[in-house]
Parts: structure tokens; sequence; C-alpha cells
């Protein structure tokens, strides 16, 4: 029988993974090979070039790991966890394939392998859920995997979303407040639900994407097992470069069966067999043996149980809620067994911790559920009819909070290439044999039926379809559900989506959230920025000339931080060759940004001046490695702008600037245990900017007295400039400079008396920008020589997006300026030089006005 609806939900997870289908209206976990629940998603590539998944594929990764550390060869053809680096350029590499495969590949390994578990009928369409924080980038990559798994139409789902349908479906209380805790293997999302009549609406969430049991591991390894190995054993050697990854690896494994037995009794022992370690420095050999216990155990996983407490606490506080208004907290995910962590939750957040839903399957039932209320696209329905049946086309609400329900039925003679009798009569007959319509004639017309429906139940009826003789007529779909009780509403933003401008009022490159297009925003939606402005002169048909407008994912609060701090999605270039006539300097540009539900961005830029509109569909795109030796920087500058502030005394609450020193001094520990571990760099960038944004706020407050000193010190160094070149520049209109002068320093009186934060800093850009184009002109090709030795000079402390390339133009540019130098030579190397640099890693250059302002 062809569905119509795609019935079919798979929780695709970081540690593991899971398949249901709706069967008779229930949401049915599909056994596994191994008759499991769920199986590790977990990918092997054996020397026969066979392609293994699941339980086997698990079962040869612990010894990859152990021989891996004693040949210190990274020729490991098991992989896992590979979706916490979805949507970046990751690759992993399998020597038996001789191949590099990207995470979306893996992942569709993993969704072959659960799809196989169906047996009677194949699967096209399918609902795959992911975290609720995961990027454009992110979810753009799960889709990309469902394609490679043959998946031809693929609707993804936010795991919370999915697990409180479950929840919904079962629990006895069906209004208020729910909070879904889902600490899964990789990430953690909370997710703050009202539920009203039955109908589910998300009202926020928050998360972290590199945050969850994997975490818990190496925390084990980190605290726990190499300082007691480092007591019994000469280890020195293990514990830096590439051999401290292999035995950090290899010991993880030990660490999640500990972390597992721990969470159903109070100790565990952690035994490795002989000949699983190489010998020490010595030449003893390594063994692991240590009892874990739970006070053992809780000091270390404590600190990662708190970090999502408190973003479960800080969602409520943003709400204006506590713990006390919750209906029910559900919880998500293996690591949620853990009785301490239950224990802490009851403790700071609410009594009322649901433990009814089996924490493993509850987002892939919820999956399934939502599933049977998605419509299979057309393309498939028609390729998959079996014409030879009469076609009915049913028409009902998937999902209602009533207890009675139309239902339109009519024949589809179009689609029918068999015989249709005179007169037909369908039945609708509810599962469970409690209820049906009776015959009802139908036609081309259609007709009503409204069906009865069991309270707080997915309701599953079949449609049987009789001539007026009574035989019964093969047809479909012959069979449908309406889930009664539980009603989801628009999927939302999880992210505020805007763009990079450069603000006037601070000077700063900046991020802005599209007014329609804020965080928690219903989808399919739609925003608008109308009057920004060019900060230069657009010339048709010119490539180089162009406006860049940066896309970027920011969460709660991030309106008005550094663009940097947030998730850069894509640069849409609008450049002279796509204008029809010129475009000066200052014209108004009119964006609108549309977002579909699976979060596919189009940005329409209105040129008024012009009256004419460009569109660019934002393409999938992945996330490039971060250089740890750039996040070892980043950390040692925020430590050091942090010092200075605590020097300086303005900032009166201490505790948030030691909170935030800890953040720092725990990322750089971070950094420090796994320099080389992609997905570690991948977590400390995503909470360096969280602390960064807390930076930057700390900064905001005490603002004006270095606002003032800043004004003052661009006013003096200005007078300077002028005196030091003074009737020394030719062609300077040295009267014009000094009206300006004057006018500046009238004005700075006021503006201190009125401590005028924006004013003064639209002044300091007048002054600094006057101040740079006297040295500018002056200097001559100086200035872009300085810049041509400062790139030399630090050029791996730099992300350069072509190394070779940078490395060219800084060779001719150097050659240039050491025989024939000239601005006109060497101002468009440096520009060309600034384009390489990420937006992660690239100042603000005078001459890079190609974003837009306010």
């Amino acid at each position: 029988m062809a569905r119509t609806k795609i019935d079919y939900g798979i929780d695709l997870g970081t540690t593991n993974s899971g398949i249901a289908r709706m069967e008779n209206g229930e949401p049915i976990i599909k056994k596994t090979d191994t008759l499991k629940d769920t199986m590790p998603s977990c990918i092997n590539f054996n020397k026969k070039q066979s392609i293994i998944a699941g339980d086997a594929a698990s079962n040869t990764f612990r010894s990859d790991r152990l021989r891996a550390l004693k040949s210190l060869k990274s020729d490991s053809n098991t992989f896992i966890e590979f979706k916490r680096t979805m949507g970046t350029d990751k690759t992993y590499s399998s020597s038996n394939m001789n191949k590099e495969f990207t995470s979306e590949e893996l992942s569709a390994e993993v969704l072959k392998k659960l799809k196989s578990f169906i047996t009677d009928e194949e699967i096209k369409s399918i609902v795959i859920t992911v975290p609720a924080k995961f990027t454009i980038n992110q979810k753009d990559a799960t889709s990309r995997a469902a394609k490679l798994a043959g998946f031809e139409h693929c609707e993804l789902l936010q795991e919370p979303i999915a697990a409180s349908m479950a929840y919904g479906l079962d629990s006895l209380s069906k209004d208020g407040l729910w909070l879904v805790f889902d600490f899964g293997g990789g990430t953690f999302d909370a997710a703050l639900l009202k539920v009203e009549d039955g109908i589910m609406k998300v009202i926020d969430t928050e998360g972290d994407n590199y945050l969850g049991g994997k975490n818990i591991d190496y925390a084990i390894v980190d605290e726990i097992f190499i300082p007691d190995l480092k007591s019994k054993f000469k280890i020195d050697s293990f514990l830096s470069g590439s051999k401290l990854e292999y035995f950090r690896n290899a010991l993880k494994d030990f660490a999640e069966d500990a972390k597992i037995a721990l969470s159903f009794a109070n100790s565990a022992d952690v035994l490795s067999n002989l000949d699983d370690f190489p010998e020490d420095d010595e030449g003893t050999e390594i063994e692991l043996d240590i009892k874990m216990s739970e006070a053992i155990f809780e000091p270390v996983v404590r600190p990662l149980f708190q970090k999502a407490i408190t973003i479960c606490n800080e969602l409520l506080k943003r709400n204006h809620l506590n713990g006390s208004n919750l209906g029910a907290l559900i919880l998500v995910g293996g690591p949620t067994y853990s009785p301490i962590l239950r224990k802490m939750l009851k403790e700071q957040v609410t009594e009322k911790v649901d433990t009814s839903c089996d924490p493993m399957t509850v987002v892939a039932k919820g999956a399934a559920l939502y599933a049977s209320t998605v419509n299979v696209s057309n393309e498939l329905i028609e390729k998959n009819r079996n014409k030879t049946k009469i076609q009915l086309g049913l028409g009902y609400e998937p999902t209602t909070v009533e207890n009675e329900e139309f239902v339109t039925i009519k024949i589809l003679k179009d689609k029918t290439e068999g015989a249709i009798p005179d007169k037909c009569f369908a039945e609708v007959v509810r599962t469970d044999k409690a209820w049906s319509s009776g015959k009802v004639q139908i036609d081309e017309s259609g007709e009503v039926v409204e069906v009865k429906l069991n309270a707080g139940k997915a309701n599953a009826f079949n449609v049987f379809v009789y001539n007026e003789q009574g035989d019964l007529i093969p047809s479909e779909p012959n069979d449908f559900t309406i889930i009664q009780g539980s009603k989801v509403g628009s999927t939302t933003l999880p992210y505020n989506i805007g763009i990079e401008i450069k603000s006037k009022a601070s000077g700063k490159i900046v991020f802005r959230p599209i007014k329609g297009l804020e965080k928690n925003q219903t989808t399919p939606a739609t925003g608008i920025a109308n009057g920004l402005k060019t900060q230069k002169q657009i010339n048709p048909g010119s490539k180089t000339d162009f406006i860049k407008i940066p896309v970027y994912q920011g969460d709660y609060g991030s309106e008005g931080s550094r663009a940097i701090y947030n998730e850069h999605v894509f640069d849409v270039i609008i450049s002279g060759e796509q204008l029809p006539s010129l475009l000066p300097e200052g014209s108004d540009v009119d964006l609108t940004l549309k977002v579909d539900k699976s979060e596919r961005v189009t940005i329409s830029a209105f040129f008024p001046y012009l009256n004419f509109t460009e569109e660019v569909v934002i393409p999938e795109t992945v996330q490039k490695e971060i250089d740890a030796k750039w996040l070892e920087t980043e950390i040692s500058k925020a430590k050091q702008t942090l010092n200075i502030i605590k020097q300086e005394g303005d900032y009166a609450d201490k505790d948030s600037l030691n909170k935030l020193s800890n953040e720092l001094a725990e990322l750089e520990k971070l950094l420090e245990q796994g320099r080389s571990d992609y997905d570690r760099k991948k977590q400390i960038i995503d909470n360096l900017r969280r602390s960064l944004r807390k930076l930057d706020d700390i900064q905001d407050s005490t603002e004006w007295p270095k606002t003032e000193e800043e004004l003052k010190d661009a006013f003096y160094k200005l007078e300077e400039t002028f005196k030091q070149f003074e009737g020394k520049v030719e062609g300077l209109n040295e009267d014009r400079i000094k009206e300006a002068i004057v006018q500046f320093k009238e004005q700075i009186p006021q503006i201190i008396r009125d401590k005028n934060v924006k004013v003064a800093k639209e002044l300091i850009d007048l002054m600094r920008g006057l101040s740079f184009t006297l040295v500018d002109q002056a200097l001559g090709a100086q200035m872009e020589i300085m810049m041509l030795k400062e790139f030399n000079d630090e050029f791996d402390m730099h992300d350069w997006s072509d190394r070779n390339k940078a490395k060219i133009l800084i060779s001719q540019g150097l050659q240039i300026a050491s025989t024939n130098p000239s601005k006109q030579k060497l101002r468009p190397i440096v520009i060309e030089l600034y384009k390489l640099l990420p937006g992660i890693d690239k100042p603000i250059f005078p001459g890079d006005d190609s974003v837009l302002t306010d």
C-alpha cells in the first residue's frame, strides 16, 4: 500500500540511533538486528571494503583504538560521534577504503542500516530528528545525509519537540508548562513548551551543541583515569602530542562503560585486560585497575551536569519563570539515567522530574508520531500509486484536540486505471473495532464522514470500499491516523537570523537580527531590514566593486554583539556585475529575508535608487576547522582584557569577573588537553563566543570613562598629526582640516557633559578617519608596506582561507615595496589579503567598506 503520510521517524543520535513506525495508531520501535531498541551510531570499514554499522561495528571499535595506541598509527577504520562534526569540513580517513569520509557520509550509513530493519516495504520518506540548537549548516548536512541514504523526502524535527509529542500522548497532565531536558551523547537541549488544551507551542529553547555524554567520558579520562595511571606508572611520554590523543581515545571506552554502570549502581570496577595497553616509559605494562565509586565520580560529572542545569535555569529566568511554574520536566537521553543528575534537577529546578518515558526511545517514538501528520511528497505519491486499485482522496486534520473530526473521502477517477463500479460505498472503521461509520456512498465529488476519537491517543482507522453488491474493492490509501489531545504548533527559529553591519554609534562591526526573524519566531517567516546604507560607490560591470551582506545566526542577547561572536552562515556578495547602473555611496538598501520550514534562507536586496532587486538563495556551506593556535591567542587576549578591567576597578560585580575568569581558565585547560581534537575545538569556540559576549557586556557597562578618554585621545592625536604634516603634504586642504579641528574642539565639552556615548563614538570615528587620511596621504606607500610587513611577520597567527595565495600576494607586495613601491600598486594587494581572512579573524580595515551601515 502506498502511504500518504510519512509514518517513519528516526532518532539520529551521537551515540545511539533508532527507528520507529506508526502501526495501528501506535509508534512502534523497530528492533535492530541484535533485537535492541537502538543501535550504536558506529561505522566500520573492514579489509574486504564491506561497510558494517551498529553493534557489529561497535564491537571492533575498542580493539581498533587499543591497537592504534600501540602502533601510534591513525589507521582506525571504525568511527563514532561524527554527529558532533556535522556541517563542518572534518573528514574521517579509512585506510581500508583508501578514502576520506565526511560526517554526513558516515551518518548516511547509519541511516541505511536503520532503514534495513524495515523488511516489509521500501522507505523513501522519513522524519529525522536534530538537536534544537543545530545551526543551518548542521541541518543542511543532516538533509544531505538523508539524501545519500536514499531518502527522497526528508523532514527535520527538533528532538525536544519529538520527545514532547511522545510524552504528551502518554501523559495524564495535558496542560501547563513543560521543560524538556535532553542530555544526549553529544548535545544538550533545553526546550520550554506551553501546552494549552493539548496544543503544544515552543516558547523558547537553549542548549549547547558540544555538551553531552562524550564530555562526561573524556572528563573521566582526564580527571580520574590519567591521574590514577600517573600515580602508578611512568607515562610522561603518553601525555603530549599525538600520543596523548591515542591514549585518551583508548581510555574513553572504559570511561563510557563506567559511566553507564554508575547510572544503575553505586560503584563500578574498571579493569583492563592483559596486553590491552603498551608498556610505560620504564617497560612496565600499563594496566587500568580502579574501583570507581559515586564519591569519585560525582566531582567530575557534577560540573558538566551543572552547566546543563544552569542553562535550564537561565532559560526559565529570561521567560520570568522558575521551577515551581513547571508541570513536568521531561528527561531525554542516556545520561539522564544518572541518579546524580536526577537529584541535582530536583534540588535546583523542580521536584516534578518525570521518569515515565524511556529516555532512549522517546525521541524516535515522537518522530514517528509527528511523521504520521506529515504528507508524503506529491512526487512520491504519484510514483508509488497502484492505479489498478481505486484511488481515494482523504482529507482530515492529522492532529486535533477535539473528540470528533470530519474526514472527506472521494474517488480520484483520473488516478485510477482499473474499473470503477457505478456505485461505491466507503466504511471507516477504527482499528480497536469500537466504532464504525457504516457504509457511506462516495463519488468524485466526495463525502464527509465524522469520526469518533479516543481521547489522548493516536486513533488509527481503516477505510474499506465496497460495490453495490457488498463486494470488497481494493483501494488506496486504506488507512489513516488522527492524534487526539496533542497538537504541535509551528516550528520555531532556534536562533536570531541577522546580518553583519557597521554601527555608526560604536564604529564596530556588529550583529543585527532581522526584524521578523528573531529567535522563537514561527516558521516559515519573513524578515525585513529597510534603510541600510552603502559605504562606497559601486560601479556597474565591476567585479571588484561589491556589497557584502554577511548572514549570521545569533543566540539570545546577541543583538549588538560583535558579528564574529555569532555563527557565520554565508556572505552574500552583490557586485557591480549584477547592477544595471552606478550605485552612489550612501544609497539605501532594503533587505528581505525569507526562511522556510527547513530554515533555507533566501535574501532579496532592493536598491530604491536603481529600482532594482537582486535575489540570492543561500547555498549549503560547511564550517572550516579552527586553528588551535588562533584559539590559544583569542583566549589569551580575553584574559588580558579581563585583567585590565580588574586593574581599572570600574566594574563593581567582582563575582561576575571571577566567574568569567574561571570560564576562560577552563577553556584554556580544555584546549591543552586536546589541541588536535576537532570536536573539542568546536566546543571551545562555541563556549569562547559566549564568554567574549559577556566580556563585551562588561566593557560596555564601563564604557563612558573609556569613551571619554578615547574622545580626548582622538582629538589630541588629530591635532598632533596635523601639526606634524602641516605644509608638507601636497594637495592637502589644510584650511578645511583646521576648520574641522575647531568644530571638534567646540563639540567635545558638551558631549562630555551629556556623557553621550553614541555621539562621542561618531566623533571619534570622524577624527580617526581624518587622522588616517592625513597619515595615508603623507606616508604614501609606506602605510601599505607596514601592513605587508605585519602580515609577513604574523603570518601563522592568521587563519587564511588560502595560505598559498596569501604567501604569493605578500611576496609580490614585498617585492614591489623593495623595488618600485607605490600606493596604486600596493593598496589592491593589501585589500586582497584582507579578503583572505575569515570573518572570525578579520580586523576592520579602513579600506574594506563593503558591509552595509545603519
